[in-house]
C-alpha cells in the first residue's frame, strides 16, 4: 500500500476516534433498507437535536474504537454502518429510536453514552429517561415538596387562629 494512502487511512481513523471521543453519545445504526429520502429525513430530524449522522466504513470505526478501548463495540460492525454523533446524552438514541418505531427498515444495533457502550435493550431504556432539563426539573419538585406542604400546614394553622 502507498504510503500516502496509509496516511490518508490514519488519519481517518484518529479523526473518527477524535469525534468519538468529543459526543456525549454515538448510536450506531444500520440504514440499509431506506431510501434516500428517508435517510434525509432522519438526518433532518438528527440535526434539528443537534446530532449528525455519519456513514463510516467498518474497519476505519473498529480501529478508532479499539484505539478508545470501545473493543465490545467492534462486535457490531458487520454490514453497513451509520454512526449517529450527539453532544447530548439522550438526543441520538431519542431521535433514532422514534424513527425507528415508524420505520422498522433501521436498525439500531449499540450505543456509547458517557464513555459506557450499552446494547440495544439499555439504550432502549436510555431513550425513554427524559432529558438534563427534564430530570433536573423532577428532581426539584421531589426537593421543593417537602418545604411547599410544611408552608401549607403553617399557612393552615394560622389561617385557623385567625378565623
Amino acid at each position: 500500500m502507498k504510503e500516502a494512502t496509509l496516511q490518508r487511512k490514519v488519519d481517518r481513523v484518529n479523526e473518527v476516534a477524535s469525534q468519538v471521543k468529543a459526543c456525549e453519545s454515538i448510536v450506531v445504526v444500520n440504514c440499509i433498507g431506506l431510501t434516500v429520502a428517508e435517510v434525509s429525513e432522519l438526518r433532518t430530524q438528527l440535526y434539528e437535536k443537534g446530532c449528525r449522522l455519519e456513514v463510516i466504513k467498518n474497519n476505519i470505526l473498529t480501529r478508532a474504537c479499539q484505539e478508545l478501548g470501545y473493543n465490545e463495540l467492534t462486535e457490531v460492525f458487520k454490514g453497513p454502518s451509520a454512526i449517529a454523533f450527539s453532544s447530548d446524552a439522550f438526543a441520538a438514541a431519542k431521535v433514532c429510536y422514534a424513527y425507528a418505531k415508524n420505520n422498522k427498515k433501521l436498525e439500531i444495533k449499540a450505543g456509547v453514552v458517557d464513555g459506557t457502550v450499552y446494547n440495544v435493550e439499555d439504550l432502549k431504556v436510555i431513550s425513554s429517561l427524559p432529558d438534563k432539563n427534564g430530570m433536573l426539573s423532577m428532581l426539584l419538585s421531589v426537593l421543593q415538596a417537602p418545604i411547599r406542604n410544611l408552608g401549607c400546614a403553617i399557612k393552615a394553622v394560622a389561617d385557623q387562629q385567625n378565623a
